[in-house]
């Protein structure tokens, strides 16, 4: 007799991230939380009354599936004004339930069982198993040395008659580097004449140092017209649990990508997009994010300066990886929980995201904190 319990799981090698492990240890021993990134922080205050404006106006039922016309024009607007790149409101520009969600719709609209995609790593954890969900095949390359560069002739190496999908992310979670305009030409250049898409991962496009420039697949004819690129409010405005994103890519992308978003989520939530449309028509509000986090990088980086701890400044996102072999030659996953349990700090090993889990003794820490909660960690961090 057949046993109801007994199931074939889809993911079968797949444990609690990395993320949920940190963050639930953090609370356990009441530590200071630099592992999830999240702002602790909270959202400006005028967002926060455009939204409650919305639901009083009474925007509380289902919004247009792929979104609030207003706000895709918005979008439009914002992406023509940075990228020069022209995206129709109408056909090309999808909200989605955060980034992650657009990254799901997208993998999921066009990876067939056999079909092999292509995923840098470290990556983001959410890739690999939404490619093995639709029966795809992660084809991993591993990033080059403690400062992750792209080895492109290894990547073109790697494309096969079967290569249907390339995924970057730039800036780079978990690493904080960045891809350069000679990145991107590269990466035009190796496929062009093929049929790959490209999956651009840009959620943290305003979080950018040093007045380095954001290389969106947008601003390269090559790569926009296979592109799908997405991005994320709940990075750019301090709000995570917000989960609004959106997508953008060539038409004959999205009518297959809006397939997937109305049989799984079908709308997002509608007083925030209405919200939203309003907030970015003050560039200000996303283009000065760059100096309000560099700033927050550079105090967490002053006040470790005198620790053991090596770096090299963070180019993009709000992560720093600090390496530790001068304090301990222990295992990443070892050190960061030892570091919880004894010291009170929870940080993220970046082992975890690495082909065979290669570890160079780095920590990854979130510096989107309040300068006290900055300043108490690094106290910490100074003490090792």
């Amino acid at each position: 007799m057949a046993d109801i319990r007994t199931i074939s799981s889809k993911l079968p090698d797949t444990t609690p991230s990395i993320f949920s492990v940190m963050s639930r240890m953090a609370n356990e021993y009441n530590a200071i939380n630099l592992s999830q990134g999240f702002p602790n922080f909270e959202t400006d205050k005028k967002l926060k009354k455009l939204v409650t404006k919305a639901m009083k106006k009474g925007y509380n039922q289902y919004p247009p599936s792929h979104g609030v016309q207003e706000l895709r024009e918005e979008i439009a607007k914002k992406i023509a004004d940075l990228y020069d790149k022209e995206y129709d409101p109408e056909t090309e520009i999808t909200l989605t339930a955060g980034a992650t969600q657009a990254l799901y719709c997208a993998i999921t609209a066009f990876i067939h069982p056999g079909d092999e995609v292509i995923v840098l790593k470290p990556a983001y954890d959410s890739y690999e198993p939404t490619i093995q969900i639709n029966g795809g095949k992660p084809v991993l390359i591993q990033l080059k040395g403690e400062n992750y560069k792209v080895d492109w002739n290894e990547v073109k190496e790697a494309i096969t008659p079967r290569t249907k999908m390339i995924i970057i992310n730039t800036p780079h979670n978990p690493t904080g580097t960045v891809l350069l305009e000679e990145d991107m030409k590269k990466l035009e250049e190796m496929l062009e004449g093929t049929d790959i898409i490209l999956l651009s991962d840009e959620v943290y496009e305003h979080l950018i140092f040093d007045g380095i420039d954001h290389q969106s697949a947008s601003k390269l004819p090559g790569l926009a017209e296979r592109a799908i690129v997405c991005a994320s409010f709940g990075k750019t405005f301090h709000n995570t649990g917000w989960k609004t994103g959106y997508c953008v890519a060539p038409e004959y992308l999205m009518k297959e990508i809006w397939k997937i978003h109305e049989v799984t989520v079908f709308s997002v939530n509608h007083p925030m997009q209405k919200a939203y449309s309003e907030y970015i028509k003050t560039p200000e509000h996303y283009l000065e994010l760059s100096s309000f986090y560099q700033k927050k990088r550079d105090l967490f980086l002053n006040l470790i300066e005198q620790s053991r701890f090596k770096f090299s400044p963070s180019l993009g996102t709000y992560f720093q990886l600090l390496n530790y072999s001068d304090i301990t030659q222990e295992n990443d996953v070892t050190f960061a929980e030892r570091l919880v349990k004894e010291h009170g700090l929870a940080s993220i090993p970046v082992s975890v995201f690495n082909i065979d889990q290669k570890d160079h003794k780095q920590l990854r820490f979130c510096f989107a904190k309040t300068d006290e909660t900055l300043e108490q960690a690094a106290e910490i961090l100074c003490k090792l």
